[in-house]
């Protein structure tokens, strides 16, 4: 009888010992993010104040209401970086960003915490982003391939590189 009780408590907690489905975890932390887009110098953080148009472009761009009053960046002069955070379909997803020239110079998933659309951080998708610019009609200027079973979270990253180009183009220095 006690071998039947232990084999039902294994079965009955192994779901809640193996983890959460998918590949859901953080896969790069801020700072190594950072140090790769400015692997010489790290230059200091800085805040960009999100009101008026800006604001209500950054709205259009999500489609919902932005919840911060400002984000900070890194500039150093040539090449900006923004950590932001967008919902896939329930959680938020950490995505960083480094533009340069006015064009994505590379996107990176740093923490995801869905069960599903994990894939999106690999570089077959990331790389997609690579030179994109934002249009006129505050779109990429180039379709982004989606992933099957992943399309919530292909339009939060897509939504956040969107986002990215629009607020490197507010810093002072850039204009």
């Amino acid at each position: 009888m006690l071998p039947r009780i232990a084999l039902l408590l294994l079965l009955a907690t192994g779901p809640a010992i193996a983890g959460p489905a998918g590949e859901a975890g953080r896969y790069l932390e801020a700072g190594e993010y950072l140090q790769s887009v400015f692997p010489a110098d790290m230059p200091e953080a800085k805040t960009l104040w999100v009101t008026g148009d800006v604001r209500a472009a950054v709205e259009r761009m999500l489609d919902h209401k932005f919840a911060s009053l400002r984000v900070r960046y890194w500039f150093d002069g040539m090449r900006s970086a923004w950590i932001l955070d967008e919902i896939g379909k329930e959680l938020p997803i950490t995505i960083g960003v480094a533009v340069a020239d006015g064009a994505i110079d590379n996107v990176r998933v740093l923490e995801f915490r869905e069960s599903r659309g994990w894939e999106v951080r690999y570089p077959f998708f990331t790389e997609q982003f690579s030179n994109v610019r934002l249009g006129a009609d505050e779109r990429l200027d180039r379709k982004i391939d989606g992933i099957s079973g992943a399309t919530l979270s292909v339009r939060a990253v897509t939504r956040i590189a969107s986002i990215a180009l629009l607020l490197h183009e507010q810093i002072d220095d850039v204009k």
